[in-house]
Protein backbone atom coordinates (compact mmCIF):
# COMPACT_ATOMS: atom_id res chain seq x y z
CA UNK A 1 0.00 0.00 0.00
CA UNK A 2 0.99 3.28 -0.73
CA UNK A 3 1.82 6.12 1.89
CA UNK A 4 0.97 8.96 -0.20
CA UNK A 5 -2.04 10.36 2.40
CA UNK A 6 -3.30 12.72 -0.19
CA UNK A 7 -3.86 9.83 -2.36
CA UNK A 8 -7.52 8.97 -2.71
CA UNK A 9 -8.19 5.12 -2.57
CA UNK A 10 -10.57 2.56 -4.35
CA UNK A 11 -11.28 -0.72 -3.14
CA UNK A 12 -12.66 -3.08 -5.20
CA UNK A 13 -12.69 -7.14 -5.32
CA UNK A 14 -10.52 -8.25 -7.79
CA UNK A 15 -7.50 -7.30 -10.33
CA UNK A 16 -10.00 -7.61 -13.03
CA UNK A 17 -11.76 -5.12 -11.66
CA UNK A 18 -8.51 -2.70 -10.78
CA UNK A 19 -7.40 -3.24 -14.14
CA UNK A 20 -10.35 -1.83 -16.16
CA UNK A 21 -10.49 0.95 -13.60
CA UNK A 22 -7.37 1.59 -14.83
CA UNK A 23 -8.14 2.07 -17.86
CA UNK A 24 -10.64 5.02 -17.10
CA UNK A 25 -9.10 7.20 -14.16
CA UNK A 26 -6.68 9.63 -15.78
CA UNK A 27 -5.03 10.42 -12.38
CA UNK A 28 -3.24 8.65 -9.71
CA UNK A 29 -5.33 6.74 -7.79
CA UNK A 30 -4.45 3.69 -5.49
CA UNK A 31 -6.38 0.84 -6.47
CA UNK A 32 -6.80 -1.98 -3.61
CA UNK A 33 -7.88 -5.34 -4.03
CA UNK A 34 -9.98 -7.22 -1.56
CA UNK A 35 -10.31 -10.67 -3.74
CA UNK A 36 -13.26 -10.81 -2.64
CA UNK A 37 -13.36 -11.65 1.17
CA UNK A 38 -11.21 -9.58 3.91
CA UNK A 39 -9.91 -11.51 7.35
CA UNK A 40 -10.26 -10.08 10.17
CA UNK A 41 -6.49 -9.40 10.24
CA UNK A 42 -6.55 -8.26 6.61
CA UNK A 43 -9.64 -5.81 7.72
CA UNK A 44 -7.91 -4.45 10.84
CA UNK A 45 -4.80 -3.35 8.82
CA UNK A 46 -6.81 -2.06 6.05
CA UNK A 47 -9.07 0.20 8.25
CA UNK A 48 -5.68 1.74 10.22
CA UNK A 49 -4.39 2.35 6.38
CA UNK A 50 -7.37 4.57 5.75
CA UNK A 51 -7.76 6.51 8.88
CA UNK A 52 -6.83 9.31 7.34
CA UNK A 53 -7.43 8.81 3.36
CA UNK A 54 -10.37 9.03 1.24
CA UNK A 55 -11.52 5.96 0.06
CA UNK A 56 -14.41 4.84 -1.89
CA UNK A 57 -15.86 1.65 -2.54
CA UNK A 58 -16.79 0.20 -5.95
CA UNK A 59 -17.78 -3.65 -5.83
CA UNK A 60 -19.82 -6.46 -8.06
CA UNK A 61 -23.93 -5.96 -7.32
CA UNK A 62 -23.77 -9.27 -6.11
CA UNK A 63 -24.16 -10.88 -2.81
CA UNK A 64 -19.79 -10.68 -1.99
CA UNK A 65 -20.64 -6.87 -3.23
CA UNK A 66 -23.06 -6.30 -0.88
CA UNK A 67 -21.35 -8.61 2.23
CA UNK A 68 -18.41 -6.11 1.67
CA UNK A 69 -20.97 -3.02 1.71
CA UNK A 70 -22.32 -4.07 4.74
CA UNK A 71 -19.06 -4.77 6.50
CA UNK A 72 -17.24 -0.89 5.64
CA UNK A 73 -20.52 0.52 6.34
CA UNK A 74 -20.10 -1.05 9.54
CA UNK A 75 -16.41 -0.49 10.20
CA UNK A 76 -15.67 2.24 8.26
CA UNK A 77 -18.84 4.45 7.65
CA UNK A 78 -16.82 7.10 5.85
CA UNK A 79 -16.07 5.39 2.71
CA UNK A 80 -17.99 6.63 0.05
CA UNK A 81 -19.81 4.18 -2.07
CA UNK A 82 -19.52 4.32 -5.82
CA UNK A 83 -22.10 1.69 -7.80
CA UNK A 84 -21.95 -0.14 -11.06
CA UNK A 85 -25.84 -0.99 -12.57
CA UNK A 86 -26.93 -4.60 -11.54
CA UNK A 87 -26.95 -5.13 -15.44
CA UNK A 88 -23.20 -5.38 -15.65
CA UNK A 89 -23.30 -7.61 -12.54
CA UNK A 90 -19.74 -7.33 -12.31
CA UNK A 91 -17.57 -3.97 -12.33
CA UNK A 92 -14.92 -5.61 -14.52
CA UNK A 93 -18.21 -6.25 -17.18
CA UNK A 94 -19.33 -2.61 -17.13
CA UNK A 95 -18.70 -0.41 -19.71
CA UNK A 96 -15.54 1.83 -19.39
CA UNK A 97 -17.75 4.39 -20.33
CA UNK A 98 -20.23 3.77 -17.42
CA UNK A 99 -17.74 3.49 -15.05
CA UNK A 100 -15.97 6.96 -16.26
CA UNK A 101 -19.36 8.59 -15.43
CA UNK A 102 -19.66 6.69 -12.06
CA UNK A 103 -16.11 8.14 -11.44
CA UNK A 104 -16.35 11.81 -12.83
CA UNK A 105 -19.67 12.23 -10.80
CA UNK A 106 -16.86 11.29 -7.67
CA UNK A 107 -14.79 14.00 -9.38
CA UNK A 108 -12.18 11.75 -10.28
CA UNK A 109 -10.69 12.68 -13.12
CA UNK A 110 -11.27 10.12 -16.36
CA UNK A 111 -10.21 9.61 -19.54
CA UNK A 112 -12.25 11.04 -22.83
CA UNK A 113 -14.54 8.20 -23.66
CA UNK A 114 -17.46 8.43 -25.84
CA UNK A 115 -21.23 8.41 -24.14
CA UNK A 116 -22.40 4.70 -23.41
CA UNK A 117 -25.32 3.53 -25.33
CA UNK A 118 -28.36 5.01 -24.28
Amino acid sequence: MDNDTNLRIIIVEGRTDKEKLRLVLDEPVEIICTNGTLSDERLEELLAYLEDKEAYLLVDADSSGAKLRKMFNREFPRIHHLYTQKMYREVAATPAEYLAQILAKAHFAVKDMPPPPV
